[in-house]
């Protein structure tokens, strides 16, 4: 049956994200550029029984669809992709944009692990989203459907240039007290290689930046080398209360 142009729909949240990314600053701006970075899905009642999960255990990776609840609701027909440098604007619908009509949006994830002992949980890894991110709706990834070798990526038509991601002696003192620093080294350098500075600021040095990740605070900045190669530094690793 058709719909009316005017019919709205109601989307329930099926679970919530518990993850490593606290705020919006430093996520990857896409899928799988970090690869050490983990969360957990929590289905909420009552989408939270093991039937709603039977077989999940079979595929390797998700979809996730999702809302952008931290992006605001106004939208335009405009935008600039950070891929652009902030500059030029393309259509909302040609690109990835947070700020979209519906702030829906998708993503391709790493199935790690189901849970059912207490509720439903869903280990995955290489997300891209703000912890406490809603989820309302997930579904199984089918490489003979969901990709092709033909496809065009418009602007994008490459993964971003990464940086390289060095460490302070403090930087490195830190880490060495921490636990599971393997883990975090991994997903620090996974996250600033990708410069989650602004476009504007990618053509500076110097300037200190933060990114939160997990329950650390992790100070960063561009510098030169003496080669002319701009490399990522973190200057401090810090413990947050």
């Amino acid at each position: 049956m058709a719909l009316s142009s005017d019919t709205d729909f109601t989307l329930t949240p099926i679970a919530t994200l518990a993850g490593c990314y606290p705020d919006k600053f430093g996520v990857p701006r896409q899928p799988g550029l970090a690869a050490h970075a983990t969360a957990t899905l929590n289905l909420l009642p009552p989408f939270n029984q093991p039937d709603c999960v039977r077989g999940l255990e079979a595929f390797s990776h998700l979809w996730l669809h999702f809302i952008f609840n931290q992006s605001p609701e106004k939208w335009s027909p405009l935008v600039r992709p950070p891929r652009l440098g902030g500059n030029a604007r393309v259509g909302v619908f040609a690109s990835r944009a947070t700020h979209r009509p519906n702030r829906l949006g998708l993503s391709l994830v790493e199935l790690i692990d189901v849970q059912i002992d207490q509720g439903v949980r869903l280990i995955i890894r290489g997300h891209d989203l703000v912890d406490g991110t809603p989820i309302v709706d997930i579904k199984p990834y089918l490489p003979w459907a969901d990709s092709t070798t033909d496809a065009r990526a418009g602007f994008a038509p490459a993964p971003p240039l990464e940086r390289r991601v060095i460490f302070s002696a403090r930087a490195r003192r830190a880490l060495a007290d921490m636990n599971d620093s393997a883990q975090l080294e991994a997903l620090v350098t996974e996250v600033l290689a990708q410069d989650p500075r602004p476009a504007y600021q990618h053509g500076k040095t110097g300037r200190i930046h933060g990114v939160r990740l997990n329950r650390q605070d992790i100070h960063f900045h561009a510098m030169h080398t003496s080669e002319g190669e701009t490399v990522i530094e973190v200057v401090d690793i810090i413990d947050l209360p």
